[in-house]
């Protein structure tokens, strides 16, 4: 049962939010059709959140064998890189890299990247336990399969994750038009975000209406 959402979690807070990006990697991209569209809206986010100051913490299932983070995402000044093999991110360095930001724990974590029916279910699940709220935004994951996507995501809102979109994370950082960071947000807000053909209804249901 999704637990009850105060007023005061729709309010990111940037010295309160953890950015997650969990497993965009080299070798994903053949195998995740919607990957380059996910990379698209990515950036966006990732470079909003260096105006923001929001940290970061980046994750690489097994690089040996995938590949690192996507050239086209610059992670470097990510709080920490961490390989892993378990494909929830929740594992003992991130643990501890947060208590070392944060003191404790951040009050929101803002999650992106793949698989959303994997890694990120998982992360989600484990965020939550531990008493994080979770906003995941769904045009920044991917999974091979849409179908797979979306009934993750049915299944994490359910749970209680907020599912946002990459713009509504960064307009809702800003809040203001008179934000001092204002003029370096709108050029990455200027072009719409690429569409990840979330929950589109089937053939069936276009016929019917």
């Amino acid at each position: 049962m999704a637990k009850s959402i105060g007023q005061s979690l729709y309010r990111l807070q940037p010295n309160k939010t953890l950015f997650m990006l969990c497993d965009i990697q080299e070798k994903f991209k053949p195998a995740i059709p919607l990957l380059g569209a996910v990379i698209e809206n990515t950036n966006k986010l990732i470079e909003a959140g260096k105006v923001f100051n929001v940290p970061l913490l980046v994750t690489e299932q097994y690089p040996e064998k995938l590949g690192s983070t996507v050239c086209e995402l610059d992670v470097q000044h990510a709080c920490d890189i961490v390989p892993k093999t378990k494909f929830s991110m929740f594992v003992p360095p991130i643990e501890k890299k947060i208590k070392d930001i944060f003191g404790d724990k951040p009050k929101t974590v803002v999650l992106f990247g793949v698989e959303t029916h994997v890694c990120i279910e998982q992360t989600a699940f484990d965020l939550i336990n531990n008493s994080m709220d979770v906003w995941l935004v769904a045009d920044c994951t991917a999974s091979r399969l849409n179908q797979d996507r979306d009934l993750a995501l049915e299944r994490l809102r359910h749970i209680g994750c907020i599912i946002a979109s990459s713009e509504s994370i960064i307009f809702n950082l800003l809040g203001d038009k008179d934000h001092k960071s204002f003029k370096k947000i709108a050029p990455l807000v200027k072009k719409v975000s690429a569409d990840l053909k979330l929950w589109q209804p089937t053939e069936k249901t276009k016929d019917k209406n």
